[in-house]
C-alpha cells in the first residue's frame, strides 16, 4: 500500500454554482479519498484531501484541469502536503453553510 497523505486546496475562477463541490466529492469517491471542500465568501472553494499518494496525485491534476464541467478553473493552490499515518476523516463531504 502507498503511503497515505493529507493536502489542503483552494480552487480559483468560476468554482461556485457549478456543481464543483458536487463533482469533487464524486471524483473524491471514486479514487477513494476522504476528507471535505466547502465554498468560501471570496468565490473559491477550499478543502483538504486524504489517501493514498498515488491517488493525492490524480485528484491534484483533477482539481488543476478539470473540474466540474460548467466549472472554469483558473488556478489551484495546494498548502500543508504532509505524511499522515491515518486519515481524519471517513469519508469525503460536502460542507455546507449552517443556516
Amino acid at each position: 500500500m502507498s503511503a497515505l497523505r493529507s493536502i489542503d486546496f483552494k480552487v480559483f475562477g468560476r468554482v461556485q454554482g457549478v456543481f464543483f463541490r458536487k463533482h469533487t466529492k464524486e471524483q473524491a469517491d471514486k479514487l477513494k479519498l476522504v476528507g471535505w471542500c466547502k465554498n468560501e465568501p471570496d468565490l473559491t472553494v477550499t478543502g483538504v484531501v486524504q489517501g493514498a499518494s498515488s491517488q493525492i496525485d490524480t485528484m491534484m491534476r483533477w482539481l488543476e484541469k478539470t473540474g466540474s464541467p460548467q466549472s472554469r478553473i483558473d488556478s489551484c493552490t495546494f498548502s500543508n502536503d504532509r505524511k499522515v499515518d491515518k486519515t481524519e476523516f471517513s469519508e469525503f463531504t460536502i460542507r455546507r453553510k449552517k443556516k
